[in-house]
């Protein structure tokens, strides 16, 4: 074996394994999301030297609440039509600005823990949303997520998360013990923020089955701010009970993370 050859083979060997967002979806995604916009106006965020998308609406009402950072779930975009449509749309009519962010995402066929070498590149796109709001004038920030973005978001909180993030509404979360990284009830032993943690009685298996590890967990935190919501009748992905949704959230958000810190 030459020593060119040998040290291809040790060079491979002792990179990391990582892996990046699929930026060619991503792209596609972008092309297909932008131009049939309604509500919001799409702009471009940067987290390292990765630009990405991210939708800013702005709230509607005389009294402004804060903003809102919607993350979106597995595999799919900051404007998806269920959970993430009427959180992003539906918030500004209460109070809240909302910005949602394109997460780093895998081709379609992708399962949940494929994800794990993802979650490095979190942490900059959500504090490049905060940092983004914050430039609006935009100082009561909260995160509302869905299903592997709720994980996601659990992961930013749990490390050095900005203390302009006042409050974590999780929709449809889950506990994946396959990686430290996506174990949400590891994160929520950290997480000491008001939290809502809502999921529908007919949800996904994992998130059912993980209730009692994310209560315990967050017990663990010693957080008297944590409550835990099952609503009945909804799914994994509120279908045709987005009205429901979007009202138990704002409610919770006006009680819990209200705020009147925007300033035109």
């Amino acid at each position: 074996m030459t020593a060119r050859i040998l040290f291809v083979i040790c060079s491979f060997l002792i990179l990391p394994l990582t892996q990046a967002s699929d930026m060619a979806k991503e792209k596609r995604w972008e092309a297909q999301v932008v131009d049939a916009l309604i509500v919001g106006e799409g702009t471009k965020l940067k987290a390292g030297n990765t630009e990405f998308l991210a939708i800013f609406a702005e709230h509607t009402t005389e009294k402004a609440m804060g903003g809102a950072i919607i993350l979106h779930g597995i595999g799919v975009h900051p404007a998806w039509p269920e959970v993430i449509q009427p959180l992003r749309t539906g918030l500004p009519d209460h109070g809240w600005a909302t910005l949602s962010l394109q997460m780093p995402i895998l081709k379609n066929e992708a399962q949940s823990e494929d994800y794990a070498p993802l979650f490095d590149a979190v942490p900059g796109r959500i504090q490049a949303g905060v940092d983004y709001l914050k430039k609006q004038g935009i100082q009561n920030i909260v995160i509302v997520a869905h299903s592997l973005g709720a994980s996601m978001a659990a992961y930013y909180l749990a490390e050095k998360p900005d203390a302009a993030v006042t409050a974590f509404v999780a929709v449809g979360m889950s506990v994946h013990k396959s990686d430290k990284k996506m174990d949400s009830s590891l994160h929520l032993r950290k997480i000491t923020l008001p939290v809502l943690d809502i999921y529908g009685s007919r949800d996904l298996d994992q998130v059912l089955k993980s209730t009692k590890d994310r209560a315990t967990a967050a017990n663990k935190a010693k957080n008297k701010r944590y409550t835990q919501l099952k609503i009945e009748g909804a799914d994994h992905f509120f279908n045709n009970m987005d009205a429901v949704l979007v009202k138990r959230v704002r409610g919770w958000l006006a009680k819990h993370a209200a705020g009147t810190e925007i300033k035109k």
